[in-house]
């Protein structure tokens, strides 16, 4: 098409804003539709965006200082060099002159402009490092690089996009403590909910340092077959959800930690967590709703010792069906009936853990050498006073600990389980940390609290003039 024919003549001085409204005019001006509407959708797309990245350009040129002395915290730092470099905006990468200062008795150099402007990692302007992380919290590193070369604005390479978040990570966690109680104190619970349910669980994830060459090896010396997740380690999972009076689920706030000794970290950010919604709305109902596990109920019973304890229905229902299938054997039709009258007992009536208890009772009796009704027996024992169902149930209350298995799946399982992958610790811990906060909307105000560590106030010393880098 002509217009496009054009383009090759365009002079080299040309500036972009020029060739877009050089482009634009063209096609006010033409009567026919174009023969091909994709030609015109790209070199539309290609002029914009190289008008977008000569604006940004200009403006983080104003940002550049070009004096003999700057101070920084108080510090000196003298002019040493001044060089052109080349950031990755979201619009692609933009050149820019810059000065760069360094102290009087030497070391790092600092760039006034980066620290102005809150360049990130020295490469990426703030929007592009958003959008970058975003991404490959939610996709792989070579997913993200073909997603960027689609859009055909910025094209950061896989390996660019795998090391962003793990550098982010490092402010991050320095600051965490800090950052969440901000987000908390940002945010104002739904004025309907009445009930906050917190989940504590964990997820086995493949770990580079999981120790899996020694645990197979170990296994062979103890006469055993190597088998099992070897090399797994369990990502610790919570959730804080609230609902309304009539059990509906308002809101969620996930959380996710990398292997650590008796989940320390997690369980702080769990009970920061609480403390903070308890301290904004005291009314709220706390219903704490975890599986069997021990060290769940050691930390949601002792450290969080207020609220109602909820055993997981379906954990509860799974050892039901285990002993049943003992004594009738599993999938008969005396099976199936007893299950679903036993399992809706214990679901509905006021005491049908007692009643699910008695039938346990004869059946072990009937059968006494049947291990797994034994086994469920003990833990219906255990448990008896976590499985009020009827009466949480009347009260709309939750009984599952779903949310929280759904977020080992989707905010774990979905990115760190996929095939070939081996995690370290501080690699997984970068992805799960903007994931989760992606996941409880959180990422746009966390990365505003984020972007401000990269920026530091630059001053001149007195009787020093910057000249003017906008000419």
């Amino acid at each position: 098409m002509q217009a496009l024919q054009n383009r090759a003549f365009l002079s080299s001085e040309t500036s972009a804003m020029d060739q877009l409204q050089d482009f634009l005019r063209q096609r006010r001006e033409a009567h026919a539709p174009v023969e091909h509407l994709d030609a015109v959708e790209q070199e539309l797309h290609r002029l914009f965006v190289a008008a977008e990245r000569e604006a940004l350009r200009h403006e983080l040129a104003r940002f550049d200082l070009d004096v003999p002395v700057v101070e920084v915290d108080g510090e000196r730092y003298h002019q040493v060099l001044r060089c052109a470099t080349t950031y990755t905006s979201a619009a692609g990468p933009v050149r820019v002159e810059r000065s760069l200062y360094r102290p009087s008795q030497g070391g790092p150099t600092l760039c006034p402009l980066e620290l102005r402007a809150g360049i990130i990692e020295g490469a990426w302007t703030p929007l592009a490092a958003k959008q970058a992380t975003w991404v490959v919290a939610h996709l792989t590193p070579k997913e993200g690089e073909e997603l960027f070369a689609l859009l055909g604005n910025m094209t950061p390479s896989k390996s660019t996009l795998d090391r962003l978040p793990k550098a982010l990570s490092v402010p991050w966690e320095t600051h965490r403590p800090r950052f969440e109680a901000t987000l908390r104190d940002q945010e104002t619970l739904p004025a309907e909910a009445v009930t906050m349910a917190v989940s504590l669980d964990g997820v086995m994830a493949p770990m580079k340092d999981g120790e899996r060459h020694t645990k197979r090896m170990q296994a062979v010396a103890a006469g055993k077959t190597p088998s099992g997740p070897a090399g797994y380690q369990e990502v610790g999972c919570a959730t804080v959800s609230y609902y309304d009076r009539a059990g509906n689920r308002l809101l969620t706030r996930r959380m996710a930690r990398m292997p650590e000794t008796n989940k320390h970290t997690l369980k702080s950010q769990l009970t920061a967590e609480v403390m903070g919604a308890l301290t904004q709305q005291p009314a709220l109902r706390v219903v704490k709703v975890a599986d069997g596990a021990g060290d769940n109920w050691s930390y949601l019973g002792e450290l969080l010792p207020f609220g109602e304890e909820v055993l997981d229905f379906y954990h509860a229902v799974t050892h039901l069906g285990d002993a049943l299938g003992a004594a009738y054997g599993e999938g008969t039709p005396q099976y199936q009936a007893r299950f679903s009258t036993l399992r809706e007992v214990l679901r509905d009536a006021p005491e049908g853990v007692d009643t699910v208890m008695g039938a346990l009772c004869r059946l072990r009796t009937r059968y006494p050498r049947r291990q797994a009704i034994h086994k469920a027996l003990a833990y219906f024992r255990e448990h008896r006073h976590r499985m009020r169902y009827g009466v949480l149930r009347a009260q709309n209350l939750p009984i599952g600990s779903g949310v929280v298995e759904a977020a080992c799946k989707t905010l774990v399982s979905q990115r760190l389980k996929r095939a070939g992958m081996r995690w370290r610790t501080a690699g997984g811990q970068a992805i799960l940390t903007f994931r989760a906060l992606c996941q409880s909307d959180r990422f746009d105000r966390a990365w505003q609290l984020l972007g401000e560590t990269y920026k530091r106030s630059v001053t001149l010393p007195r009787k020093v003039i910057a000249l003017s880098q906008h000419r």
